[in-house]
C-alpha cells in the first residue's frame, strides 16, 4: 500500500494499491504494441500533440500544483512555476525534434552513407518527488518525441502526481500506452529492467539508488542514463556583485525548500569579502517567510518527510561537533528545518563531503584562484557550479579546470530545455535536454549504401 502524506500537516489524504504481477505484464505488453505504432507517427503529428499536452498543462495548472503541494511540500507558487516549465519543454521538443533527429548524410566511398536516428522502445524511467513534474516530463517530451514510449515509476509519496502526469498525456490525445505510469513500489523495479521489452532506463535519483539500477541494467546490456546527486559550489570571488551575487546564491541554495540536486550546497568565499559577504546574505535569508507552503507568500515550507528534515538536522549537528558555528538558524520541528548559515566548515566535515537535501548551507574561505578551483573539485559529486565575478576572463580561464558537468557565471545552476544537462564522478552519466538529451534513447544507426 502507497500512501500520499501531507508534510505540512502530517495527515495522510490518499492510498494507492500497487499493482499485481499480472497487472505489470499487461503494462509492459501494452507498452510494446503502443511502440511499434507510435515509432511510425510522423514528427508533425508527435509535435501537435505535445503542444496540446502543453495547453493542458497551463489549463489545469492550478489543479496539478495544489495537488503537487500538498504531496511534497513545495510552496505553491513554486509548484506553478514547475508546470510552466514542463510546458515550456513540450513546445521545445514540439519546435526540434525534427531537426534534432533528422538523419545525417556523411561523405564516404558509399554511393550514399548517413547517419539515422531510431527510437529503442518502452523505455523505464525511476523518478524521484522533489521536481515531480519536471524530473518526468524532461525525459519523456524527448522520449516520446523520437518515438519512444515511457513508463513511470515514480516515487512512493507523489502518486497522484504521477497520476496527473498521466493524464496530461492522456487529456492531449497521445496513443493509449504511449506514456503509462505504473503504481509500483521500488521492490518491483529490479524485475522490470530485466522484462525484455524494456530497451532502456533512466534515474533521476540518489547516487545509491543511481548504483542499483545501472548494476540491474547492465546485467542486462541496457542503456541507461542517471541524474544523480550534487553538492554545488558557489564561488563568490572578491571583485563581484555581492548585492546580487547574494540574492542569486540565496535562490540557488533556497528554493524548493532546499530540496534540489543542483541547488548550491557548499558556499566558498573570497577572504577579503568573507565578512562583508555574509552580512548582506544573512540579511536576505532572513527575510525568507516560512510558513504554509499553500500560502503564495512562503518562499520555505516543510520539506517532504520529516526524516528528511531529521536527517539535515543530523548532518549540520554533526558538523558543528566538528568545529562549524551556526550563525542563523539551526532548529527543526517536525518536517520543517528552518533556513541555516553555518561558518568554519572545513573540507571534512559532513555539510561539505555529504550532500544535504534541505534549507542548510556551510561557508568556507579561500585566499585565491587555485584555492577556490581546488576546493570547488574536492567533492564526489560533479553536477554544476556557479562562479561570481565581474572579470570573464577569469572565469573563462577556469571553466576548464572545473570537473562538473555544468559552469554557470554570474547565475544559479539551471536546467535548461536548450542546453544539455547532466553530472560527472557520483553525480551520474548521460545528458538531458538539448539535441544532446533527445539522442540519449536512439538507435544511433550507421546507413551505408553501394551499388554494384
Amino acid at each position: 500500500m502507497l500512501r500520499s502524506i501531507n508534510p505540512y500537516t502530517g495527515k495522510e489524504f490518499h492510498r494507492f494499491e500497487e499493482l499485481s504481477e499480472n497487472e505489470i505484464d499487461l503494462a509492459l505488453e501494452k507498452a510494446k504494441s503502443a511502440f511499434e505504432k507510435w515509432r511510425n507517427t510522423s514528427f508533425e503529428e508527435r509535435a501537435n500533440l505535445m503542444r496540446k499536452a502543453a495547453a493542458v498543462l497551463r489549463e489545469r495548472k492550478q489543479e496539478f500544483g495544489e495537488v503537487m503541494t500538498k504531496e511534497m511540500g513545495k510552496p505553491i507558487t513554486q509548484s506553478l512555476s514547475e508546470l510552466e516549465k514542463c510546458a515550456w519543454v513540450c513546445e521545445y521538443y514540439a519546435d526540434n525534434a525534427a531537426q534534432q533527429l533528422a538523419s545525417e548524410v556523411v561523405a564516404t566511398d558509399a554511393d550514399n552513407s548517413y547517419i539515422s536516428y531510431e527510437p529503442l522502445g518502452p523505455v523505464l524511467a525511476v523518478m524521484p518527488w522533489n521536481y515531480p513534474f519536471w524530473q518526468v516530463f524532461r525525459f519523456a517530451v524527448p522520449a516520446l518525441m523520437a518515438g519512444n514510449v515511457g513508463l513511470l515509476k515514480h516515487a512512493s509519496n507523489v502518486m497522484l502526481t504521477a497520476q496527473n502526469i498521466e493524464k496530461v498525456f492522456e487529456t492531449a490525445g497521445f496513443p493509449e500506452g504511449c506514456f503509462r505510469n505504473l503504481t509500483i513500489s521500488s521492490n518491483s523495479v529490479d524485475n522490470i529492467i530485466r522484462d525484455h521489452r524494456i530497451k532502456a532506463v533512466t534515474l533521476t535519483g540518489s547516487t545509491a539508488a543511481g548504483s542499483a539500477v545501472a548494476s540491474t541494467a547492465g546485467e542486462v546490456i541496457k542503456k541507461t542514463v542517471l541524474e544523480l546527486g550534487g553538492s554545488n559550489a558557489l564561488v563568490i570571488f572578491k571583485d563581484a556583485d555581492l548585492e546580487t551575487a547574494a540574492d542569486v546564491c540565496v535562490q540557488a541554495r533556497f528554493q524548493n525548500t532546499g530540496q534540489s540536486c543542483i541547488a548550491g550546497k557548499r558556499l566558498l568565499v573570497q577572504e577579503e569579502v568573507y565578512e562583508q559577504f555574509l552580512s548582506i546574505y544573512k540579511e536576505k535569508v532572513i527575510a525568507l517567510i516560512s510558513g504554509d507552503p499553500m500560502d503564495e507568500e512562503t518562499y520555505i515550507g516543510v520539506q517532504a518527510r520529516e526524516d528528511l528534515a531529521k536527517d539535515l538536522e543530523e548532518q549540520v549537528n554533526r558538523s558543528i561537533e566538528m568545529g562549524a558555528r551556526i550563525v542563523l538558524g539551526g532548529h527543526r520541528k517536525e518536517a520543517y528545518y528552518e533556513p541555516t548559515i553555518l561558518t568554519g566548515v572545513t573540507r571534512d566535515m559532513p555539510v561539505f563531503t555529504e550532500e544535504t537535501f534541505g534549507p542548510a548551507i556551510g561557508i568556507t574561505t579561500f585566499a585565491d584562484e587555485e584555492e577556490a578551483v581546488e576546493l570547488a573539485n574536492a567533492s564526489k559529486f560533479g553536477l554544476g557550479i556557479s562562479i561570481f565575478t565581474k572579470d570573464l576572463e577569469r572565469a573563462k580561464r577556469l571553466i576548464p579546470l572545473i570537473e562538473d558537468g555544468a559552469v554557470f557565471v554570474n547565475e544559479l545552476v539551471k536546467s535548461d530545455p536548450r542546453l544539455p544537462f547532466g553530472g560527472t564522478k557520483e553525480s551520474g552519466f548521460g545528458r538531458e535536454l538539448s539535441f544532446h538529451g533527445i539522442r540519449e534513447f536512439v538507435n544511433i544507426k550507421t546507413v551505408y549504401i553501394k551499388s554494384v
